[in-house]
């Protein structure tokens, strides 16, 4: 008899990427197709379930399929998925439902895509054994993980961690989120290659800044604030954690050697037991190989009750 697989599923607001492993983790394939968001969600959803599929049966044909795991931008649910605004009618969707259906028998695990994230690097980089310690991603937007006892937590309604919402002065307190600017609003590539488009019209992304920094004062102020920003929230959630380690992950990793030093600095400075400061095991890809790390630990939990019955 064949052996089971794990299915890996990563809704982005611009590619959906689709993974196939053994139950040790070990990758048998994979696959990116486009999300197409001006379409809608259902249609996003059918592209990625078809995706799936057709790599089922090019990669583990005729193996039973034991787990899925899901990783997304907003917050997963049975009936549907919150805070997540980048696909139009995403958040109405009931995801959970929807991936029962398609897969049926297999146990489905979700997370947002940054929660998903650092359960990779729990499972198999650089937060493995890490108690406590924070998963920062640094991308399109901003939000951290936090692990303790080698668990991700998730919150009373999935939403730890999404710092991105975090106020940024005494004034903001009161405020509603409509009536001031969030963090993710300022402290991310988004908001970065938003202010650097003001003096630099021509730039396609937060990359352009971190080059363009070292000979262009203009872009060293933008990315000093930015570094300066982060730095503060950083320090503050590792004063309240604690944590042994910090792993920084998401697309602006790729200028992890020019935030480093700022950011070191910063922890060394103001807390009292600055923690470990370390690249991600998987800086890019993360969301992917934390929807295998998601759906490796529920079928692994599927054959122990299986096991136990």
């Amino acid at each position: 008899m064949h052996s089971p697989v794990v299915l890996g599923l990563d809704f982005g607001g611009t590619k959906i990427a689709v993974a196939v492993c053994e139950m040790t983790g070990a990758r048998l394939g994979s696959a990116t197709v486009q999300t197409l968001a001006e379409r809608g969600a259902r249609a996003s959803l059918d592209r990625g379930i078809r995706a799936a599929r057709t790599l089922l049966a090019t990669a583990a044909p005729g193996r039973p399929l034991a787990a899925v795991g899901v990783a997304t931008f907003g917050i997963p649910g049975e009936d549907g998925v919150a805070l997540a605004p980048t696909v139009p009618g995403w958040s109405d969707l009931a995801l959970g439902r929807e991936l029962r259906e398609a897969f049926p028998g297999a146990r489905i695990s979700m997370g947002t895509d940054v929660k998903a994230a650092a359960a990779a690097e729990v499972a198999w980089g650089a937060l493995a054994g890490v108690d406590p310690g924070i998963y920062l991603n640094l991308g399109t937007g901003l939000a951290v993980a936090i692990v303790a006892g080698g668990t991700v937590l998730y919150g009373r309604h999935g939403a730890s961690g999404e710092i991105g919402y975090n106020l940024r002065s005494r004034g903001d307190v009161g405020l509603s989120l409509s009536d001031r600017t969030p963090l993710e609003d300022a402290v991310s590539g988004v908001a970065l290659l938003r202010q650097a488009s003001a003096v630099l019209p021509r730039a396609t992304g937060a990359v352009d800044v971190f080059e363009r920094a070292p000979d262009d004062p203009r872009m060293a102020r933008l990315l000093d604030d930015f570094v300066a920003e982060l730095s503060f929230h950083l320090v503050n959630l590792a004063v309240a954690v604690d944590p042994q380690r910090i792993v920084v992950g998401g697309g602006m990793a790729r200028s992890w050697d020019r935030m480093h030093a700022s950011l070191r600095g910063a922890l060394d400075a103001a807390v009292p037991f600055p923690p470990e400061l370390v690249l991600a095991e998987f800086p890019f890809d993360a969301p992917l190989m934390g929807a295998l790390a998601l759906g490796t630990a529920a079928a692994r939990d599927a054959l122990n009750e299986g096991a136990v019955a």
